[in-house]
């Protein structure tokens, strides 16, 4: 069994403001996403400006932060909001929803492109590669906050939590970490490093993301206030993930399928 590194929440304090570790996590990934998205832009060819990436990200924050906020308290906590609703405003405390925040991302998408006159799936494939770096930051934020730990097990590497109790748990944070960020990030990054059908990025981020956290959702302790939703193991992120599996094998399968039929008419032409 490893030890837990009980880290304080709070990073550090300018007078009566204190700053969590969570937000701090959650401006690696918007400072980090920046980067690259500049990085990809002011490549030649991009069709990028950099005033287009900071309107971009400035659109995808909001959609971050009140997404994922609406999201989780509609998914998780739905009763505890009904009873005490300025609790949204609490972000420091943690509770945020990837389902929410991808849903509040899309929506401000959706409002970009109509503002730009860029095609909808041209921006969540140059989006796509950029999410996992949130998503890896946030969940080091989850494990310093010592929440949404694991299940109990006796793996070498388990791990007593300071909320969850004396038995040992998968450190199930450090988990999506991995698989979610670096792995998922890693893939994306290389795979739309070349120019891909339209669709395509954005379908492997979709399919890759609803397999990982469903796999993971194993390992991971279901939110108590919800508990398994049905044959004792079906957790809410496992049900909100199955939709992420299934558009994006559509997508990917519509990405090639439309670039083989482009491609036979370009040849029928000839």
């Amino acid at each position: 069994m490893l030890p837990y590194p009980s880290i304080n929440p709070i990073a550090f304090s300018l007078g009566p403001i204190k700053v969590h570790w969570y937000g701090l996590m959650y401006a690696v990934g918007f400072i980090g996403a920046w980067i690259l998205a500049s990085y990809r832009a002011n490549k030649p060819n991009s069709g990028w400006t950099m005033d287009q990436v900071s309107d971009l990200l400035f659109y995808t924050a909001l959609g971050v932060i009140l997404g994922g906020r609406i999201g989780y308290m509609l998914f998780y906590d739905f009763s505890n909001f009904l009873a005490h609703p300025w609790i949204i405003f609490q972000v420091w405390q943690g509770g945020m929803s990837f389902h929410g925040g991808l849903l509040g991302v899309l929506l401000a998408i959706y409002l970009y492109s109509r503002k730009t006159g860029k095609h909808f799936f041209d921006i969540t494939d140059f989006t796509a590669p950029l999410v996992p770096i949130g998503l890896g930051a946030g969940r080091i934020g989850n494990f310093i906050n010592g929440e949404l730990w694991g299940r109990v097990t006796d793996v070498p590497w388990a791990m007593v939590f300071p909320h969850a109790g004396p038995l040992p748990r998968h450190p199930s944070q450090l988990y999506e970490f991995f698989f979610e960020g670096i792995l998922l990030f890693s893939f994306l990054w290389v795979y739309s490093s070349k120019k891909r059908p339209r669709m395509a990025v954005s379908g492997w981020f979709a399919l890759l993301y609803g397999v990982f956290r469903f796999i993971l959702e194993f390992f991971r302790q279901p939110d108590t206030q919800i508990g398994f939703l049905a044959w004792n193991w079906l957790t809410m992120g496992q049900l909100l993930s199955l939709p992420l599996i299934i558009v994006g094998l559509a997508l990917i399968y519509k990405a090639y399928a439309t670039k083989i039929n482009n491609a036979e008419h370009l040849n029928a032409s000839f």
